[in-house]
């Protein structure tokens, strides 16, 4: 509650508030207490991996969304209305996202409130990277736009991203006392509850020294900073400069026209372009990328700049190296 109320301006009853094991948890809870058989959910590409398949697991159907680095990997007001059907239960919103790390202002924000309002959708607004933003871009969810979208939104986060750590699994969700409520029921009888020990954990990273999170930021952007200016140099690839995230998501299907990328595609003979190249660069440049369409886009992959300036360095400069033998 204390968290909310600080850092988002959301006010919540200790009964709008569920402790989960990590934030697939959350999703993934979500969505068997959401979903019937056939209702569709609304999901931007590229997206997080887990989304679909968990949308799926509960009988649900993803619609996706697609968007480009052409539009800074965001979608339009026009472009969620056209997707709303009869079936359409939910609609999620990861910003800053991952893989991309674009981030929706409050003004876009307010343009898919107006959109929503006007149906039955939840929105489902997942702000697990909210602090990690450059260039001093504001965030907003879309719990911060109106009472009315306060009462409907859901609002996912945990403590993975903002302060380092993935492994003591503690996602959170605040939404209506009956969303909540029937969540606490399905984790009752699945995981029971987070670990007492990383509860315990969350409880001092959220009401802790906060400071420390300005010089984790600061290494983040230098780290963005760096590998997005080296990226834009190698042949064939060019990468938007993300708002928020730790993560670079650039294109590489010009990589696909170089020359040498037939012997590569015969090779390592898989489906998708992306799967082949990051495959490439394992074996050649022994640096590992994640394939594009893991994410739903077959024209990219992701690098997390989450590592050390010197690890980064030395794998760009073998990605180059890798690229550069193809032209």
């Amino acid at each position: 509650m204390q968290k909310f109320k600080r850092d988002n301006n959301l006010q919540y009853k200790r009964s709008e508030i569920i402790a989960n094991c990590g934030g697939k948890h959350s999703f993934y809870s979500l969505m068997q207490i959401m979903l019937n058989e056939g209702d569709e959910v609304i999901i931007p590409s590229p997206y997080w991996v887990s989304y679909p398949d968990m949308v799926k697991l509960a009988g649900g159907i993803p619609v996706f969304l697609e968007t480009g680095s052409d539009t800074g990997f965001k979608f339009s007001p026009e472009q969620l209305a056209s997707k709303i059907t009869p079936r359409t239960r939910a609609v999620v919103i990861n910003s800053p996202s991952n893989p991309t790390g674009a981030a929706y202002t409050r003004d876009e924000l307010a343009a898919f409130a107006a959109v929503i309002e006007k149906t039955d959708v939840i929105p489902i607004s997942d702000d697990i990277y909210e602090t990690i933003i450059y260039d001093g871009f504001k965030f907003f969810n879309i719990a911060n736009i109106s009472d009315a979208m306060k009462e409907r939104a859901i609002v996912l986060n945990g403590i993975s991203k903002t302060y380092a750590m993935t492994g003591w699994r503690i996602g959170y969700t605040a939404a209506s006392e009956d969303i909540i409520k029937k969540m606490d029921i399905i984790q009752g009888q699945s995981t029971s509850n987070p670990t007492t020990i990383s509860q315990w954990a969350a409880i001092e990273a959220l009401t802790g020294d906060q400071t420390v999170l300005a010089n984790m930021l600061e290494a983040f952007d230098r780290r963005r900073n760096f590998v997005i200016d080296d990226l834009n140099t190698i042949p064939g690839i060019s990468c938007y400069k993300p708002e928020g995230a730790f993560y670079a998501f650039p294109r590489v299907s010009g990589i696909y026209e170089l020359k040498g990328w037939g012997k590569v595609s015969e090779k390592y003979k898989d489906t998708y372009k992306s799967s082949s190249l990051s495959a490439y660069l394992m074996e050649e440049a022994r640096t590992a990328v994640v394939p594009g369409i893991g994410f739903g886009s077959d024209d990219y992959i992701r690098i997390s700049f989450a590592t050390s300036d010197v690890k980064l360095k030395e794998g760009l400069k073998r990605i180059r190296e890798a690229v550069e033998k193809l032209c």
